[in-house]
């Protein structure tokens, strides 16, 4: 979740770039036999800020640079990955190093927020909302890897958003792409991954951590992970939010969209949009969320409440889960509700969030307590965003986390 009141998730008044064409390996499970996920397709080198360039660039867009103390360089990494049903595709990330003198690194992977249009990913877009986190990590002695997800930044087909399987094997991918890139460069990346990530990213961190300490990678494992502001539980804390009218109007609206086309491509929630959504957006509502529509256009496109936006079909499948949207809400919660974390775990927060409504974060501490898990929430304070709570929880919180992370060893 991460909408940026009026936008949604990040900056997306960049033009609409082509997604990259790849040939497909033949199979999912050759291409993981063959070793080839994770490889790396193509780099760019897109920029090297000095440290003093990536604090003022940073403070222009009001983050706290003040843990940067190296220049960065930033790369495009274009990489072997599945799709969300396990077929062979390519993803894209950006990858960022600082320039610190040592030849052996530990990394870190940051997880952004929700975005519907490809070209505001961090690795191509260049504003401090989509690269400043990662930079923030380089710049403080750490590689930092930023995956775009399926679908975004130059990845083919449409992202399928809130689905965290497809987001942890993109992330798990990346750092394996990172690992390739920086080999080539006489670097080492140090086995041990420290894990954040904000709103749709803090239950992809969550599930890049579970994977990692599972031993999904035989090189990588999970050091820590700190998850920003999270709406970990869909079905208990935000879909009461979103329907009560405590969730943002507008993005409240936007994520409904977003949900249900993006789980009725996964899922089959739907047969045809009509069914759920209202005259006239049932004509157009897929098409805002298929990767190509910039975030102001699809805002204006549609309507400033939920129940102007849905059919009765509609809003009965959001009150009253069952069937397919009921297991994908289940699939959803699992980041939080169904693993055991052994290695440290923070869940940052703010209060009064208008948009991953704090009870989430509320919800999943309770789930992990219950399996004695101790993963103290920290309240990052009073921050906004261009207006947004939610938005500042993320400014705030990853200058928290670069120097929690910093103290880990």
């Amino acid at each position: 979740m991460t909408h940026k009141t009026p936008r949604l998730a990040v900056p997306m008044a960049v033009a609409c770039g082509a997604a990259l064409a790849v040939t497909p390996i033949a199979t999912a499970q050759q291409q993981d036999d063959a070793g080839l996920r994770g490889r790396l397709v193509a780099v760019e080198h897109q920029r090297t800020l000095t440290a003093e360039q990536a604090r003022r660039w940073l403070a222009d867009d009001t983050f706290d640079g003040s843990a940067v103390k190296y220049d960065v360089d930033t790369y495009q990494l274009v990489y072997r990955t599945v799709d969300a049903r396990r077929r062979p595709t390519v993803a894209s990330g950006l990858l960022v190093l600082p320039r610190n003198g040592e030849r052996r690194l530990r990394t870190v992977s940051y997880a952004h927020g929700t975005m519907s249009y490809r070209m505001d990913a961090p690795s191509v877009s260049t504003e401090a909302w989509a690269q400043g986190p990662a930079v923030i990590h380089a710049g403080a002695g750490f590689a930092a890897v930023s995956p775009d997800y399926l679908g975004l930044g130059l990845g083919p087909g449409i992202h399928p958003w809130k689905h965290v399987p497809s987001e942890t094997t993109a992330s798990v991918d990346m750092l394996r792409a990172a690992r390739e890139f920086t080999a080539g460069k006489g670097l080492t990346l140090e086995r041990d991954v420290l894990v954040t990530g904000f709103s749709q990213g803090a239950s992809a961190a969550l599930g890049l951590a579970r994977a990692l300490q599972e031993g999904t990678d035989p090189y990588f494992r999970v050091r820590a992970v700190a998850p920003i502001a999270g709406a970990y539980d869909f079905r208990g804390a935000e879909l009461p939010a979103l329907l009560e009218g405590r969730v943002e109007p507008k993005s409240a609206v936007a994520y409904t969209a977003y949900l249900l086309t993006s789980w009725n491509r996964l899922y089959g929630l739907y047969g045809a949009p009509s069914e759920v959504f209202r005259a006239p957006y049932a004509d157009r509502v897929e098409r805002y969320f298929d990767g190509t529509t910039p975030g102001q256009e699809m805002l204006q496109g549609l309507p400033d409440r939920v129940d102007r936006l849905l059919t009765e079909r509609g809003l009965a499948l959001l009150r009253t889960p069952t069937g397919t949207f009921s297991h994908a809400l289940d699939v959803d919660a699992e980041a939080c509700k169904t693993w055991t974390p052994r290695i440290p775990v923070r869940l940052y927060r703010i209060g009064d969030d208008e948009q991953a409504v704090t009870a989430n974060t509320d919800h999943c501490h309770a789930w992990l307590r219950a399996r004695g898990v101790h993963a103290p929430i920290v309240d990052v304070g009073e921050r906004t965003y261009y207006g947004s709570r939610h938005l500042g929880a993320n400014v705030a919180g990853t200058a928290q986390i670069v120097r929690w992370f910093g103290t880990l060893r």
